[in-house]
């Protein structure tokens, strides 16, 4: 689930039988779009690629429109059961972009946190930077592990203090902070696709209301997820197996997020901050458990 930069442009064109090592063509290699062909074939009688795959998409972008994110993280590790675990990083990309141009149309300019954006972006272009300058020599293992055991802190922090009836007072905008949680999102969103908490953190001390939560939510990471989309090209340059995959997955993200979007209309102010929060501990215990047993020996 977590990957290292492969040779860029490099052409694949088989695997191992257990989907996990990448060969290269011997010779010479067949066009990119007879490639994605193949890539096609593979993948369409292949009922764990819907299942896993249309699954997976369809629960992202669920969360997207009901949320503003939150389960973004949980696509590579799935999708690995279908594809390499690099291939599943971009995979996912481009997917997350196309959610988050769906989720938009519900969360425009009126739902954003402007002061709260002017502080959170260029933090995020800092960490973005930080995470393409430093992808082949940070472990990634390390940043998931101090990402979920903030994120465990921080959540169930948040539930001893509802369960305690401690009335929660909205922060005000703080420069530094924000700055901090947005570098920190940025970055660990290129490493490891799990740049949710940070920002989710820093939004639920501000005490915004749940449209202005979801909708900067929305803003900061479809400016992210842009901006991501241009290494990822050049990755997906080289996987025309991984971009076949995700055209096929595409089609579950227009009603998935729609339906998202419906649930987050029904919900109330202490809904989505419970279901938030819940999200927060499943993805920093996800994170928790696969640091670990990465680190392991």
């Amino acid at each position: 689930m977590f990957f290292r930069h492969p040779r860029l442009l490099r052409p694949l064109c088989a695997r191992n039988q257990d989907r996990t090592t990448v060969l290269p063509c011997p010779g010479p290699t067949l066009p990119y779009l007879n490639l994605m062909i193949e890539g096609f074939e593979r993948f369409a009688p292949d009922p764990t690629f819907w299942l896993i795959g249309g699954a997976t998409i369809a629960l992202i972008a669920f969360s997207k429109g009901a949320f503003g994110g939150g389960a973004a993280s949980i696509g590579v590790p799935m999708l690995s059961f279908v594809i390499d675990p690099l291939g599943a990083a971009m995979v996912v990309a481009p997917l997350v972009s196309a959610m988050d141009m769906f989720t938009l149309r519900a969360f425009g300019p009126s739902s954003w946190s402007k002061p709260d954006l002017r502080v959170l972006l260029p933090g995020l272009l800092i960490g973005l930077g930080l995470g393409w300058l430093m992808f082949e020599t940070i472990d990634p293992r390390t940043i998931g592990l101090t990402i979920a055991v903030v994120s465990l802190s921080f959540a169930l922090h948040w539930f001893w203090k509802r369960f305690h009836r401690v009335v929660v007072i909205p922060r005000p905008v703080h420069a530094a902070l924000g700055v901090i949680a947005g570098a920190a999102s940025g970055f660990t969103t290129f490493i490891a696709h799990a740049g949710g908490p940070p920002i989710t953190m820093y939004l639920i001390r501000r005490g915004l209301d749940k449209r202005l939560f979801v909708g900067t939510n929305t803003a900061f990471f479809t400016l992210g997820n842009l901006l991501k989309l241009i290494p990822y090209g050049i990755l997906l340059a080289g996987r025309p197996d991984a971009m076949v995959a995700a055209l096929m997955l595409a089609p579950v993200i227009p009603l998935s997020v729609m339906l998202g979007i419906k649930l987050h209309q029904r919900l109330s102010q202490d809904g989505i901050l419970i279901i938030t929060n819940a999200l927060l501990i499943l993805g920093g215990a996800r994170l928790l458990f696969v640091s670990v047993k990465a680190l392991l020996p």
